[in-house]
């Protein structure tokens, strides 16, 4: 049954991968769904999955953004928010640009 706003998450992956996805029912649903294999094309290899960090949006627009944001992460930043370092987010971010700067 589809819930009001949207959830972004982050599995971990059997194979150490870390897949972030976002869905508009509940989360634990759809990580069941996953780990089925019902329509997971990337988790379905890669079973089973573990859900390490949600959040849920109001709003389906914010929920998107948040859901590009995190999959252009590096794994450390992806790792950083997994543990609620919310202080580390920026540096990491800002150390990933320095390096493509040079």
């Amino acid at each position: 049954m589809p819930i009001e706003g949207a959830s972004v998450y982050i599995l971990l992956c059997v194979d150490g991968s870390y897949y972030t996805g976002l869905t508009r029912k509940e989360v634990e649903t759809r990580v069941s769904e996953h780990n089925a294999a019902i329509n997971a094309e990337y988790t379905s290899r890669r079973r089973p999955v573990t859900l390490v960090w949600s959040a849920h949006f109001d709003r389906l627009d914010e929920a998107i953004a948040t859901e590009r944001r995190i999959k252009g992460w590096s794994r450390a930043k992806k790792e950083a928010l997994i543990r609620g370092d919310y202080g580390a987010l920026p540096g990491l971010a800002a150390r990933r640009n320095k390096q493509f700067s040079r």
